[in-house]
């Protein structure tokens, strides 16, 4: 049965979350900084009551199963959650699904030793503490085959070394999981990497500066430099060679949740330009009645919705028991799709709002600054987009004729002789 229809007992959750997420966590975003920086006295203060009331009302984590505490949710109860939650940028950690962390938790319950979990997954799940993910490089940026840091055995430990770039909440994180080059002699370019967990506390690992870009509360995003970083040979997750392996459990969930936020983003730029268009007058008249105000506003609860069904569909598909590789052309498609509908709807919002809308006094110019970047991060859209495509053309074999069957001169005396006509 085909329905669009969402299950009444989980609408009300929504409609809490909806809510909750409207009065009690957009404010957070003008008086504090870092959704990460988790001990600052002021997350303390104002957000640790707030996890409290979500965890009371039984939906803290909810991408986990029962038998790490969550509620075991699918993607597509996911994305609605994330389709609230995204409103504010401490939506996420407020109800314990922010990312790095929860990719890093899913890997460390798919990979991680009992010993690890203790000491790294459970901490992780109650936001005692925070992770960092390290893959991406200066040299090489989204293209893991470049990654040039290495891990030597030396006994009963691996020595890390090389540079890190853009790892996000570094100087917040307790620990570090990190990609790195460890059989380099592999025939299989895909098999050279492995991931390996790295208590933040390590010697000789050096944040040499920490990036911000428009938007964000404080910079978070770090440049590290790994100088003979040591752990037990037992950090690693997985195998030996298993890091492409390992990475794909924690992507396609979280460009889904990705998208979904990104919905409420640009859907909150739209519920303010409605009500700013509404409100202000200009040749005589409200400036709603425009007509090029309607088409804009229009374009843009158009695009919202097509993307929206994109991402419900992707999130269903996952759902029916398909794996991440087997809806790839999905997953890339959403994210090639999410950073222009960001973009676009926000550059709707701040123009119609004027001089206003440039201002750092509303949100739109930081909504398109995050356009570009979610455009960037989990792989570029060019990438995806060569995904989408490949995926589509590898079903469609080549015609051996010069002239395709679907010609008229060539299909019509098909379709006649199929009717018996002369």
């Amino acid at each position: 049965m085909w329905s669009f229809e969402t299950e009444p007992e989980f609408q009300k959750e929504l409609d809490w979350i909806g809510d909750f997420v409207q009065h009690e966590i957009e404010p957070l975003d003008y008086v504090l900084g870092s959704q990460w920086n988790i001990h600052d006295e002021g997350f303390e203060k104002l957000v640790r009551p707030l996890q409290a009331k979500v965890r009371e009302r039984g939906l803290w984590a909810c991408h986990l199963g029962p038998h790490l505490g969550g509620k075991g949710y699918g993607q597509l109860k996911l994305a609605l959650m994330n389709e609230k939650l995204g409103r504010s940028r401490f939506g996420p950690i407020t109800f314990g699904t922010q990312a790095p962390d929860t990719g890093n938790s899913e890997i460390l319950a798919h990979y991680g030793t009992p010993e690890q979990k203790e000491r790294y997954l459970k901490p992780l799940l109650e936001n005692e503490i925070v992770s960092c993910f390290a893959m991406t490089e200066p040299q090489g940026g989204a293209d893991p085959l470049q990654i040039q840091s290495t891990a030597k055995l030396e006994g009963d430990e691996w020595v890390i070394n090389g540079e890190k770039w853009f790892s996000s909440n570094a100087r917040f994180a307790a620990f570090h999981i990190v990609m790195v080059v460890t059989e380099p002699d592999a025939s299989d370019p895909y098999r050279r990497q492995s991931m390996i967990i790295v208590p933040a506390e390590t010697p000789g690992i050096e944040i040499v500066r920490d990036y911000g870009y428009f938007g964000e509360a404080e910079p978070e995003h770090a440049h590290v430099r790994w100088n003979n970083v040591r752990v037990p040979k037992a950090n690693m997750l997985g195998d030996r060679g298993d890091g492409f392996v390992v990475a794909q459990v924690r992507l396609g969930g979280g460009r889904l949740h990705h998208a979904m936020r990104a919905i409420a983003e640009a859907t909150r730029c739209l519920d303010y330009t409605c009500e700013r268009v509404v409100s202000r007058h200009t040749k005589g008249a409200p400036l709603w009645k425009q007509q090029m105000v309607q088409d804009r506003i229009a374009d843009a609860w158009i695009q919202l919705r097509q993307f929206r069904l994109l991402v419900l569909e992707t999130a269903w598909l996952a759902d029916q028991g398909a794996d991440w590789k087997a809806i790839r052309q999905n997953v890339s498609a959403v994210k090639v799709v999410m950073p222009k509908v960001l973009h676009d709807v926000a550059s709707m919002a701040l123009h119609l709002h004027g001089s206003l809308g440039l201002t750092t006094d509303v949100p739109f110019a930081s909504h398109i600054m995050n356009s570009f970047m979610i455009g960037l991060a989990d792989g570029p859209t060019e990438v995806h987009k060569g995904v989408v495509a490949r995926e589509l053309l590898k079903k469609v074999g080549p015609v051996d004729e010069m002239f395709p069957d679907y010609v008229r001169f060539k299909a019509e005396p098909r379709a006649r002789a199929h009717f018996g006509l002369t």
